[in-house]
């Protein structure tokens, strides 16, 4: 703050909140005036610094995130039905999105993002047609968000969830082992609401995932060297989704063609992770929704579009894991030309092209195809029109292979254990002396276990005396 004596009148000025100027005047022709009101003003402006240095800091904060709502702010529960929408990207699906809503019971959506603003707000509140008491887009300017009890709050308060597009690094980076990845997951296996995303918003979905931490990735330089920088790929740290268990997604499956990448991708989960691994992909204005029985309809256009969805798995006969998946070289996973057998699915409005996911060979719909995929020397090779998977032979059916057809979450378990069932049966927890610590007959869809009272431990679970897996209790 400087004097000058040169002018007719004096500018004392302060800098406060958000780089507001004040400025006060002083005659300079009474100087004595001059000092006593620099000696009254000096502690009131110092005053005001201290407060807006204050409400500054709160205001950064705040910033953290931005909140457009419309509807009523006031809370709602309503009965909900649980679903999981993986959207392509590019265009929003109405028939999925109605899907969802209806789920939703007319609750309150939330919708998550790290850039753009309310885009989805009139959307999904009015345009579809579906009554619903509110919409709130979330949008994550800095991780900081992911702490705000508001944020937490508003995400566990919603009867259904939509992530959208945009770079999945982005979320992951800002949600994992954040309490905002800890409200996600109460909503799809305690709450059990709908939960989807476009695009990034898919990506994030599954047990596996890419998780572009550094950029993307094309299908070329992913068959050349699976492990290239550019390959990153999670795996069961992030959200957890019984319907997606052992599945990694991809998106714009037709522009660019995305194909080969997501051979690297599983190879990677199956070389790494030592499970054998399934995809769900979707081209661009096409969305996959999974009901709480493990039925995935697929929605598009088709056939005034070419709007299809792919369902891939590894082929359940003879050697299945990738003759060559090392870092530097290039990758084959050949397997008699059918390493992997893919279902080829066609969107239509009225979603009438299915895929069970308990079993992964059961379908419905009209031209609907069977396809193998391989690859050789880091090329991929496709054969159309093959024939549909056969296990009949195989040592191992996929009714004990299939993602879907047991899942369990989360792993550790802290005070609930949920299972998906295929069918009814008897569900048994044992420890490691043999001792059964939970038996129970419990109908086919979600169960509920509660373990709060176990000690902590690992026990092995069990459906009608099969071993299904190690669990962790950790409270």
């Amino acid at each position: 703050m400087d004097v000058s004596s040169n002018e007719s009148c004096n500018e004392v000025s302060t800098r406060l909140l958000f780089g507001a100027k004040l400025t006060v005047y002083s005659v300079i022709r009474y100087p004595e005036f001059l000092i006593i009101f620099r000696h009254m003003i000096t502690p009131f402006l110092k005053g005001l610094l201290v407060l807006g240095i204050w409400l500054g800091t709160g205001w950064v904060q705040a910033q953290s995130y931005s909140s457009y709502m419309v509807g009523d702010t006031a809370d709602i529960t309503t009965a909900t039905l649980p679903g999981t929408v993986l959207m392509g990207g590019a265009g929003d699906n109405d028939d999925a999105l109605t899907w969802m809503l209806t789920r939703s019971g007319g609750g309150d959506i939330v919708v998550l993002r790290a850039s753009g603003s309310d885009g989805y707000n009139d959307y999904l509140y009015s345009d579809l047609g579906v009554a619903v008491n509110s919409v709130e887009t979330i949008v994550f300017n800095t991780a900081a968000a992911a702490t705000d009890p508001y944020v937490i709050a508003r995400i566990e308060q919603a009867e259904a969830l939509w992530i959208a597009g945009g770079d999945q690094w982005d979320y992951i980076s800002y949600w994992r082992d954040t309490p905002v990845e800890t409200a996600i997951n109460y909503l799809i296996n305690e709450k059990q609401v709908p939960v989807g995303g476009t695009s990034a918003g898919m990506a994030i979905q599954g047990q596996g995932y890419f998780s572009a931490e550094n950029g993307t990735v094309t299908s070329a330089q992913a068959l050349m060297n699976p492990y290239a920088n550019a390959v990153t790929i999670g795996y069961d740290d992030f959200i957890e989704n019984p319907a997606l268990q052992h599945i990694i997604t991809d998106t714009h499956f037709d522009n660019p063609d995305r194909k080969g990448r997501l051979v690297a991708f599983m190879a990677r989960l199956y070389t790494d992770q030592g499970i054998q691994p399934f995809a769900i992909a979707c081209e661009e204005f096409t969305a996959v929704c999974i009901d709480e029985n493990g039925i995935a309809t697929v929605f598009g256009e088709y056939p005034a579009y070419d709007d299809f969805a792919w369902f891939v798995q590894v082929n359940c006969e003879g050697e299945t894991i990738p003759e060559v998946c090392e870092d530097g070289e290039k990758l084959t996973w050949n397997r008699d030309a059918a390493a992997l057998k893919v279902i080829k699915v066609p969107g239509r409005i009225n979603g009438e092209g299915t895929v069970d996911l308990n079993d992964w060979k059961t379908i419905t719909g009209a031209d609907v195809t069977w396809e193998n995929w391989w690859v050789e020397d880091g090329s991929l090779e496709l054969e159309s029109d093959a024939a549909a998977i056969d296990c009949s032979s195989s040592p191992t059916s996929l009714n004990t292979t299939a993602p879907s057809a047991v899942a369990c979450f989360p792993n550790p378990a802290h005070t609930n254990l949920q299972l998906f069932l295929p069918v009814m049966g008897n569900v048994e927890l044992m420890d490691l002396t043999g001792s059964v610590v939970y038996s129970r007959q419990h109908a086919a869809g979600t169960a509920v276990l509660p373990v709060n009272r176990l000690s902590n431990g690992i026990y092995i679970l069990r459906f009608d005396g099969t071993y299904i897996d190690k669990v962790v209790i950790q409270h």
